[in-house]
């Protein structure tokens, strides 16, 4: 155990957290900056990274894309969180907790802004109707799977990931607490998936693409050095099941790309990811 810490009375914030993200974290809101965002010609403005709750937005605008629905063309700009892009005033002004993914829906007569990547996705789906079922028990099954993994994602990614990857130093308390939260969520889900195809049954929907992008870095190994080693997650046979099905879809494909640094870090039109795949055969 590490030295034990006796809080003061009052906090006050005179030293930086240490750490990964130490030189962005800070306990005020509000621009540091003033910048206007960009603004493309197509009726959805997405601002993100592929972080997790990145790459949520892509990968349904994708898939809307996929089934058909012409008018989920989309502009995508990076916004660099290491950087911090996300206090621009510009961005502020579209998201008031900076925190990416931001959306500016321009389809209607007034611009209309969204945030949170659930906020998003369901906006989203109830805009074309797709992606989320039209019963009332369907809908109630998604938005508890959906609301579920929003509020599970802290645990996963600020709790266990911060701490087992980020922390300047290694806290056992801290990290065997949130491995047992990460490895009790990965259990909800497994069970769920043994009984059901996808989270809210049969049909995939925005809660699988919500819980997709946290889960599935995880499991493959690509998020937080040895954290599926160190968390056994090749344990959870239903939920590999599921990544491997959602993996193999072509708009999940793209839409990881988006804003990602080895992808597209913007994108204006589907033409962007054939040029992307031509520069990697290139290379290759």
């Amino acid at each position: 155990m590490s030295q034990e810490y006796t809080p003061p009375p009052v906090w006050t914030w005179d030293a930086p957290s240490g750490g990964a993200f130490a030189n962005i974290n800070r306990p005020i809101a509000g621009a540091t900056h003033e910048l206007e965002l960009p603004v493309g010609e197509h009726p959805f403005q997405l601002y993100s990274l592929a972080t997790p709750n990145g790459q949520k937005a892509g990968i349904l605008f994708e898939e809307l894309l996929a089934a058909g629905h012409a008018a989920a063309e989309y502009d995508a700009w990076t916004i660099n969180i290491g950087e911090g892009q996300q206090f621009s005033s510009g961005f502020v002004a579209v998201n008031p907790n900076s925190k990416i993914p931001a959306l500016l829906d321009r389809s209607g007569a007034q611009p209309i802004r969204v945030f949170e990547s659930g906020a998003i996705l369901l906006h989203l789906a109830e805009k074309f109707g797709a992606f989320i079922p039209t019963t009332p028990s369907g809908r109630a099954e998604c938005l508890s799977w959906l609301f579920w993994q929003m509020g599970s994602a802290p645990f996963i990614g600020g709790g266990f990931g911060h701490f087992y990857a980020y922390a300047p130093i290694k806290i056992e308390y801290a990290i065997n607490r949130y491995a047992m939260e990460t490895k009790r969520l990965f259990d909800v889900a497994d069970r769920r998936l043994a009984e059901s195809r996808f989270l809210a049954g049969d049909d995939y929907s925005i809660a699988d693409i919500a819980t997709f992008t946290w889960l599935s870095g995880l499991y493959r190994g690509d998020a937080y050095g040895e954290a599926r080693q160190f968390l056994s997650l090749q344990e959870y046979q239903h939920v590999g099941r599921w990544i491997a099905e959602i993996d193999a879809r072509p708009a999940v494909k793209r839409g990881r790309l988006v804003n990602a640094r080895n992808g597209l870090l913007e994108r204006h039109s589907a033409a962007d990811f054939d040029t992307l795949a031509q520069e990697a055969a290139s290379v290759g």
